[in-house]
């Protein structure tokens, strides 16, 4: 048993069980026993060994100079903070629109989120097989164009009709899936296990943090504008964006090969090195290098002299595919990425959701979503009403804490995500499990629940003048927090844990937050009657239910690799003919 997790007793070697590194208190050669043949990252004092191992094709995305992957990431990040503020834009703008346009009510309001929602999840169905079968180049270039079609849309024609706007914001909901469902997947494709943590986290801030800061500057822009302009800037800014995807943003979903390069544990890869041909007249001085030039990819074995005045022999390797020029990597699709059918991988999502560690990923990031969005219909209640009478301007600065909330979790889940890992793999003598990604749920826990009881009990005190108005803000900002945490330890725990099938899981994952969030949009003001106006009483029990949620991170962490292992023999969606 290794720090909790029981181990596998079938398999020796259990999918997502890596040797990540040894001791970290040493450095870690390439020519050191183990490790003779595998390439490592020597850019720090200690080399790790890389995870997943690279191939020598200069195409390979993790082949790439860390500059461009970051760029990458950055560009699409960027796009994403645009796309993911079209969810929470219409938040501080409940009452102006329910003056404005005809016959619309406040439960009529809270569904044009929730059918933005509906749209996003909904469309994720398609762009799955479709980023399966031909990449996620196309997706992003695509969802950009139609952030700029549907907010002008939008902003040109929403008020003529509530039908016209509704539907407007059920395409915005599609425009905005490709970046909600695949930026993290491409976080995978890009980056090597201990690289993704900061990654994933500055992601996961851009989707949810720009989500939280739109508020706070829609608020100002209606009042002094009008409505209509907060999507005319969505339209502006995502064309900026669109030269910066189609041009710095290649494709970055490459056709692997699926056999493991190495061995999960230290003793394995020494019996393989065992049995590999021993090389006559020399001794081994390096290993597969990976240089950082992105043209200059190859992999050697070289022999110094012999002690007995043999010469020298050298192995070159095979030759490697040419690099793909600037004009060839904008081309929208290279390839099949796979052979399987189309309509097998749009229904490989639904099967996930019945899989423990997919139902709990999807319980761990989805229903505190669903409670934010929940908590932004409520506000409109609350803060536009008696006793502050608040308008758009001073309800949309009501986000601020919610927006430091994303900031804090994203620090948090930035600072801890690969620190614990490479902690508890030198606890474990260098065998990374990706149970370890489970820790970040402690702080998710904490925050998460403090801020939903938090928010309810001094709500209801602000009503009568017991807390001032900061108060329950600061609990939103609590549980925003606990909101990017829990988004972060879930997406790295599939990305690591099941890697094979970590679009699907993240498609699941978008399915069910979601449609989730979108139910709730139905049922927040019903609730709030059935409470009579009692707002503690509804977060005491969204707290609970969240706080068991998080429990259930314990036998998740003790019989994860058991799971895993369990999951390989007996594969979901073989057993659903999906594969």
């Amino acid at each position: 048993m290794g720090l909790g997790i029981l181990e596998d007793r079938v398999l020796e070697h259990v999918p997502g069980t890596t040797q990540y590194f040894d001791d970290p208190e040493r450095p870690q050669y390439a020519t050191d026993g183990a490790h003779e043949y595998l390439k490592c990252d020597r850019s720090g004092p200690m080399p790790i060994v890389l995870i997943p191992q690279p191939t020598d094709d200069p195409n390979d995305p993790l082949n790439w100079p860390l500059w461009r992957r970051d760029l990458i990431t950055l560009v699409l990040s960027i796009t994403s903070v645009f796309a993911t503020a079209l969810g929470p834009i219409l938040a501080a703008d409940t009452v102006l629109l329910v003056s404005t346009l005809k016959d619309v009510t406040f439960v009529k309001a809270s569904l044009l989120t929730g059918y933005f929602l509906l749209g996003c999840g909904a469309s994720a169905f398609l762009f799955v097989p479709s980023s399966r079968i031909w990449g996620k180049r196309h997706l992003f270039v695509l969802g950009t164009i139609l952030l700029i079609a549907t907010s002008v849309w939008t902003a040109a024609s929403g008020k003529k009709s509530y039908t016209n706007f509704l539907w407007s914001r059920i395409f915005q909901g599609v425009a905005a899936a490709p970046f909600e469902s695949l930026v993290n997947a491409a976080v995978g494709d890009l980056y090597f296990v201990h690289e993704r943590g900061k990654r994933m986290a500055f992601t996961n801030l851009a989707v949810f943090g720009g989500a939280f800061f739109t508020p706070i500057l829609v608020g100002k822009i209606s009042n002094d504008m009008g409505w209509q302009w907060t999507f005319w800037f969505v339209a502006i800014f995502s064309g900026v964006c669109l030269p910066a995807v189609y041009l710095f943003c290649p494709e970055t979903a490459y056709r692997r090969d699926p056999t493991p390069r190495f061995s999960a544990t230290k003793n394995d890869q020494q019996q393989a090195l065992k049995e590999q041909p021993a090389p006559s007249h020399q001794t081994s001085t390096d290993s597969t290098t990976v240089h950082k030039d992105e043209e200059h990819i190859h992999t050697s074995t070289e022999a110094p002299a012999s002690t007995t005045g043999a010469p020298a022999t050298t192995t070159t390797t095979t030759t490697t595919p040419p690099k793909a020029t600037f004009v060839q990597s904008l081309a929208l699709f290279n390839g099949r990425k796979s052979s399987d059918s189309f309509w097998k991988l749009t229904l490989r999502p639904l099967p996930l959701l019945l899989h423990p560690a997919f139902l709990w990923a999807c319980l761990i990031q989805g229903l505190l979503i669903g409670w934010t969005v929940f908590i932004g219909v409520l506000m409109a209640f609350f803060f536009i009403s008696v006793p502050l009478w608040w308008d758009e301007v001073q309800t949309g600065y009501a986000y601020t804490g919610a927006f430091v909330g994303a900031l804090l979790g994203f620090a948090i889940a930035g600072g801890l995500s690969d620190w614990s890992a490479r902690l508890m793999t030198k606890w474990n003598g260098g065998v990374y499990e990706p149970e370890f990604r489970l820790v970040l749920v402690i702080p998710q826990l904490v925050l998460g629940c403090a801020g939903l009881y938090g928010f309810g009990i001094t709500l209801d005190g602000m009503l009568y003048g017991k807390y001032h108005y900061a108060v329950p803000l600061t609990f939103f900002g609590l549980e925003v927090a606990g909101m990017v945490i829990g988004a972060v330890a879930g997406s790295l725990y599939i990305v690591d844990a099941y890697r094979d099938i970590v679009i699907e899981g993240f498609t699941a994952m978008i399915i069910f937050k979601n449609f989730f969030s979108f139910a709730l949009t139905f049922k927040a003001w019903p609730w709030l009657i059935q409470s009579s106006v009692k707002a503690a009483k509804i977060f005491n029990a969204l707290g609970s239910v969240q706080l068991v949620v998080c429990l259930l991170t314990i036998p998740l962490y003790i019989y994860g690799k058991r799971l895993r292992s369990f999951s390989y023999r007996h594969d979901i969606l073989e057993l659903c003919h999906l594969r």
